[in-house]
């Protein structure tokens, strides 16, 4: 059975340079280099930074033209002001606005940058999923269908 988690999430970038400076700049540190990956370590997790080429020749695809802009990555935050400063840091950082943080339907409160690869990244302070002490996200219990 596989496990029902992700350890790793690999972002495909043209300027591997440019996305480090991008993610630096919102307070991002890189935890190792090796060849032409970077990773950053999170919460329980690792984000890569690969370039683009070399990542579609990694998965046995030399010359796929990658995409972005299919999935959302998210940040959720305890409070509205916390996700507007992410919001604003990301866009001082040179991230792309997509949808300005606001009141959304579900009840929540959220918004979307892209970063300098059209990676899309979503800030939100969902009421009805409060985060643990450490930041984490542990979903309610409730019935699942």
């Amino acid at each position: 059975m596989t496990p029902q988690r992700v350890t790793l999430i690999t972002l495909g970038v043209e300027d591997l340079e440019r996305s480090k400076a991008f993610y630096a700049a919102l307070g991002w540190a890189p935890a190792r280099r090796q060849d032409d990956v970077v990773f950053y370590q999170m919460h329980g997790a690792v984000l890569g930074l690969f370039g683009r080429a070399a990542l579609a020749d990694d998965q046995g695809r030399p010359g796929a033209a990658l995409g972005t802009g299919a999935m959302t990555l998210a940040q959720n935050m305890a409070t509205v002001a916390e996700v507007d400063a992410a919001y604003a840091l990301a866009l001082a950082a040179g991230a792309t606005a997509l949808k300005a943080p606001q009141e959304v339907f579900w009840g929540g409160y959220s918004g979307y940058y892209a970063d300098p690869d059209g990676h899309v990244w979503e800030v939100a302070m969902n009421p009805f999923w409060p985060l643990n002490e450490d930041g984490s996200l542990t979903l309610p219990a409730q019935d699942a269908d």
